[in-house]
């Protein structure tokens, strides 16, 4: 699979996360319309920043993490739909 190229770098101790799709059905097979979908908490590294002097930065880019309902602010870049927080709000990586 290709490394995406973004012309972004996030700076200091930020991160740049693509969320995962929202999911389409229930366990017991129940289709969930748009307007129901909870937003994800789950997503991919695209990017990082550099870290703080005393906080190097601990996840690197292709990691599957778990974050925050409300983490991050919500970006467009080239139609895409990102995410970027910082790594504090990461709450684990799967």
């Amino acid at each position: 699979m290709a490394k995406k190229t973004i012309g972004i770098k996030p700076l200091a101790d930020r991160v740049l996360v693509e969320a995962a799709e929202a999911e389409e059905k229930t366990s017991g097979g129940i289709i969930i319309p748009d307007t129901a979908k909870e937003k994800p908490q789950k997503g991919k590294v695209i990017a990082v920043g550099t870290g703080k002097p005393d906080e190097p930065i601990t996840v690197k880019v292709g990691d599957s993490i778990l974050y925050g309902k409300y983490s991050g602010t919500e970006i467009t870049i080239d139609g895409n739909d990102y995410l970027i927080m910082r790594e504090s709000d990461i709450f684990a990586v799967i």
